[in-house]
């Protein structure tokens, strides 16, 4: 069997290779097992010479993402977890066959691997896409969706989307478990850190969010997720108590509805905010030293030059201004 690059018609592999079916192992009939196995590990196999022409035949029923690795690359530290996750996470919509290319240098060098990681997805026996180096999770799921590599059926919702469920139902320590497994599990994803970040904010943690987002790197610490949390926590700082905003809730001054507008900040009530602020520079715009304009821009900038609030109320602001 012979991995088939569809830009050259001519086989990535050299030698056909067969053997014995080893026990465990995905291929032939047995494609569809891993699908509805119990075990996530199932989707994830070591490849040698005694099963590489099984894993090959594999390919013809379901995708198999070939990730050539060694164990001295720290790229292969980083991109194999994430492969990994990805495939417990898919439930047999792919294969993950693991190639140390160390130990296995005639399969590697038959399969044209230079330098690891070499990531090759193979369907129905040919290449049917390849990466190298280490990438992201979002690159990665991207390139199988583009390769119409979807999740198989009853795989269940992923953990993205079972942490977002349980911050939309206010249950916080599920979504911090789940994002503290991803930010573990992936480390060079920055999102799951800045994730967990909110969900210390939302518990009270302001200080420790802050120490775990000085911790990205520069590029990721000064983006605009990140600075939508940082902001987040002074909002928190600034803003008056429940309790505070309570007493003053039959007060319509403008100091009264700048704290209110804060306290909603405070709790991530943005459009709500944003509404308020845009209705105290029209009321009184001398407010503080145009206190609801610098407010409105501190805004916008937490939550990024893109964002539908920023865009939309960016709008009503300038033409407040001119």
């Amino acid at each position: 069997m012979m991995i088939i690059d569809p830009n050259t018609g001519q086989p990535l592999t050299g030698n056909d290779t067969t053997a014995a079916q080893p026990q465990g192992v995905v291929g032939g009939a047995a494609a569809s097992a891993p699908r509805q196995a119990e075990d996530a590990n199932t989707y994830i196999i070591d490849v040698d010479m005694s099963n590489l022409q099984q894993v090959l035949e594999a390919s013809q029923q379901v995708p198999v993402l070939l990730d050539c690795w060694s164990p001295q690359s720290e790229h292969c530290r980083v991109l194999t977890p994430i492969l990994e996750t990805l495939a417990r996470e898919y439930a047999g919509g792919f294969i993950l066959a693991k190639l140390n290319a160390e130990e296995q240098q005639d399969i590697a060098a038959q399969l044209g691997v230079r330098s690891v990681p070499d990531v090759k997805l193979v369907i129905q026996g040919g290449l049917a896409g390849n990466f190298t180096g280490a990438r992201p999770e979002a690159e990665i799921r991207q390139f199988l969706e583009q390769h119409k590599v979807m999740p198989a059926a009853g795989a269940g919702p992923s953990l993205v989307e079972q942490a977002a469920s349980a911050l939309e139902t206010g249950d916080l320590a599920t979504a911090k478990a789940i994002y503290q497994q991803l930010a573990q599990e992936s480390p060079e994803t920055p999102d799951y850190r800045i994730q967990l970040a909110s969900v210390l904010v939302a518990e009270g943690n302001g200080e420790e969010a802050r120490q775990l987002l000085d911790s990205l790197k520069p590029e990721d610490r000064d983006g605009p997720k990140a600075r939508g949390v940082r902001a987040r926590i002074d909002f928190i700082a600034e803003a008056p108590s429940p309790e505070e905003v309570q007493a003053m809730i039959e007060r319509d001054d403008s100091e009264a509805r700048y704290q209110r507008a804060m306290r909603d900040l405070a709790d991530g009530h943005y459009e709500l905010a944003l509404d308020a602020l845009i209705g105290l520079m029209k009321t009184d715009r001398q407010y503080g030293d145009d206190l609801a304009r610098k407010t409105l821009l501190r805004v916008f900038d937490a939550l990024g030059a893109t964002h539908e609030l920023t865009v939309r109320f960016r709008r009503q602001l300038f033409a407040l201004m001119y």
